[in-house]
């Protein structure tokens, strides 16, 4: 008999078989993506996508979605109801079978959906396992089908009752998260649903989305019979556009491919381009990204050949020439689509690239040949882009071969630390000398680099990539990061994990903090894709009482630490901090920099659509839409520095 070597036993009656929806409990990330406020958003989506698949199959019009006052959620369409007679094989509701059973649904054999947001079967159980308790309310086949669970265990068999219309369905979806599962003071944001909710409206086409926030009363509805021709409308509005938008939509191979793009250029700098598959946002593109880049520089190439606006000599345009200013969406419903991963980020159908190519390449051909005024005028951008491009590569070769210290000499100097794993190491940009030189001697220098900025830095929303890289702060910046910038742009070279803007509670503070996450946005996108941007949140009070310090960041800290003192808070000395200069440097360790105590916020980006359009409207040239945005927002400023 063979001795057992190894501590403990390992046999079959080890291997642990998780029954029903316990799975989800156990491993939420798995299925939503975590226990954080991000995951409490994606159980709201998970149901509205079911609702979305009902209307690209034709039978929903609406869904509403309502958020309770004690933050339970419930999303409505008028579908076709959730099935609810027997399953054949299960035996049992087919509505408990979809809100019971991982990997049950109707979207696998293409019958009840031909297109389909939801592929996995696994949505809305998981959001029935993750809430402490789920009520599906079904109208269908002229009766109400009920039934309730909690923690995704059924509380009863489903109940019919009643006599309604036989074309009066739908679903009702109602659910309070678990608080077992999603800990901590998380709240629904109405920002972020709006975000989400508006990009769906705008790639369902006629779908009306309407949003109710019991909790405040805020509501809002989405409804865009021009669907993504609206959502390129939307996104320029603040932007001088060179042509009306360009727009097509075809359907191939029996409505199994459905492709819609379109394309608008402006006076902008930036590329403004979204790709959608199934309504979903593929935010790393995939091939029906690369159809469309691929249709319009070839496009564009051949029109500036035909009509001698590139000559002989002349190299072709690159993509990033016939890119700048480019405002495009291209969205593909596709009967069985190819994700690069369950998270849906990236769409691998190599037919949905030739596709895509051929349609794009069509309509926007036809498009420059019957408009030359305005191909003319798209060309001539190509041209000063690529020019520009030149020059910005020529300036980017120099910056980087200077050495960092040779770079940094004008706009001020890198006070670097001795860690060198950027995984250890973080660099503070910190703006003017006097709050430079108090983080400097402030600083742990073993692991924190600091790098202050004289005055403001230019606005890179408006200008080219040539023009930015003349800039010394932004050239001290770069050799700083050890990124590069543009075409030879690489989070490999980035010399510090963590990269925090630590600006002045003013409005120059917050003016310069703007120009520098403009700059990052559109430059460095990556750096805040990959979670290395921080903003420092320093005090803005110090209050002393008996020799002894405590530091208030917001008004709200502020009246509590006074509420606190009673009686003797007239007695307390209330310094305001209006800018870190004014600090000690021991006190800017204890408030900002000590690891500690510090707070400081991870910069993100729920909706680039959205950024991109609010970064334009805040730093572009058109001066009315910021002015509106200022006088609508005014009154929630409560502290303002002039």
């Amino acid at each position: 008999m063979a001795k057992q070597t190894k501590a403990g036993s390992y046999g079959a009656e080890d291997i642990q078989v998780l029954e029903g929806l316990e799975a989800v409990r156990r491993r939420p990330g798995m299925y939503v993506g975590g226990t954080d406020v991000k995951a409490l958003h994606h159980l709201i989506y998970e149901v509205v996508d079911n609702s979305i698949d009902e209307a690209l199959a034709g039978a929903a019009t609406r869904i509403d979605v309502t958020i309770h006052a004690d933050s339970s959620v419930s999303v409505e369409d008028n579908g076709r109801g959730i099935p609810v007679s027997p399953h054949p094989t299960m035996k049992k509701s087919a509505l408990e079978v979809v809100m019971t059973v991982l990997h049950a649904g109707g979207k696998f054999d293409g019958k009840g959906y031909k297109v389909s947001g939801g592929l996995h079967g696994v949505g809305v159980s998981a959001v029935n396992a993750l809430s402490e308790w789920c009520e599906v309310t079904v109208k269908r086949e002229g009766k109400i089908h009920v039934q309730r669970y909690a923690r995704g265990i059924p509380q009863g068999p489903v109940k019919s009752s009643g006599k309604i219309a036989e074309d009066d369905t739908g679903t009702r979806v109602s659910f309070k998260y678990d608080p077992e599962i999603f800990k901590g003071e998380l709240e629904y944001r109405f920002e972020t649903l709006v975000q989400r909710f508006r990009e769906m409206a705008f790639v369902t086409r006629g779908i009306t989305i309407h949003l109710l926030d019991e909790r405040d009363g805020r509501e809002i509805t989405f409804h865009f019979e021009g669907g993504i021709k609206s959502f390129v409308r939307y996104l320029n509005r603040n932007r001088e556009t060179l042509h009306p938008v360009v727009y097509t939509e075809e359907k191939q191979v029996e409505d199994s491919l459905i492709i819609e793009a379109a394309i608008q250029f402006t006076d902008a700098y930036a590329e403004s381009v979204y790709a959608f598959a199934n309504t979903i946002n593929t935010i790393d593109g995939g091939t029906h990204l690369t159809g469309l880049r691929t249709a319009v520089t070839r496009i564009i190439n051949d029109y500036a050949r035909k009509a001698g606006l590139l000559k002989d000599a002349d190299p072709n345009f690159t993509g990033d020439d016939t890119r700048e200013g480019l405002t495009a969406i291209v969205s593909v419903k596709i009967g069985e689509p190819q994700f690069e991963s369950q998270t849906k980020v990236k769409l691998m159908n190599p037919e949905v690239q030739t596709a895509t190519q051929q349609v794009v390449a069509e309509v926007f051909g036809s498009f420059l040949e019957e408009n030359p005024s305005a191909a003319r005028a798209i060309v001539s951008k190509c041209l000063t882009s690529a020019r520009a491009r030149d020059a910005a590569r020529k300036a980017r070769d120099l910056v980087i071969r200077k050495s960092a210290l040779e770079s940094l000499t004008l706009p001020g100097k890198l006070a670097d630390c001795s860690e060198k794993d950027p995984q250890k190491s973080e660099l503070y940009i910190v703006e003017g000398d006097s709050a430079g030189g108090s983080a400097k001697q402030g600083r742990d220098r073993h692991f924190q680099a600091i790098l202050p900025l004289r005055g403001k830095i230019l606005n890179t929303e408006r200008a080219r990539l040539d023009k930015i890289l003349s800039n010394n702060e932004v050239k001290a910046l770069i050799s700083a990061l050890g990124t590069g910038i543009g075409e030879g742009f690489s989070l490999e070279g980035l010399r510090y994990g963590r990269v925090i803007i630590m600006t002045d509670a003013d409005v120059d503070g917050s003016h310069i903090r703007t120009l520098l996450l403009t700059f990052f946005f559109r430059y460095m996108q990556a750096l805040i894709d990959e979670g290395h941007l921080y903003i420092a949140q320093p005090p803005l009070y110090a209050i002393t009482h008996n020799k002894k310090t405590t530091y208030a960041y917001t008004e709200r800290e502020k009246d509590e630490a006074l509420k606190k003192l009673g009686a003797v808070a007239e007695k307390a000395a209330l310094q305001r901090y209006k800018g870190l200069g004014e600090m000690n440097p021991d006190q800017l360790w204890d408030t900002t920099m000590d690891p500690a105590n510090r707070t400081l916020l991870l910069v993100t980006i729920e909706d680039a659509a959205e950024a991109d359009r609010t970064f334009d409207m805040l730093m572009g040239a058109a001066v009315p839409p910021r002015k509106r945005f200022i006088q609508t927002h005014a009154r929630e400023v409560r502290n303002l520095d002039v």
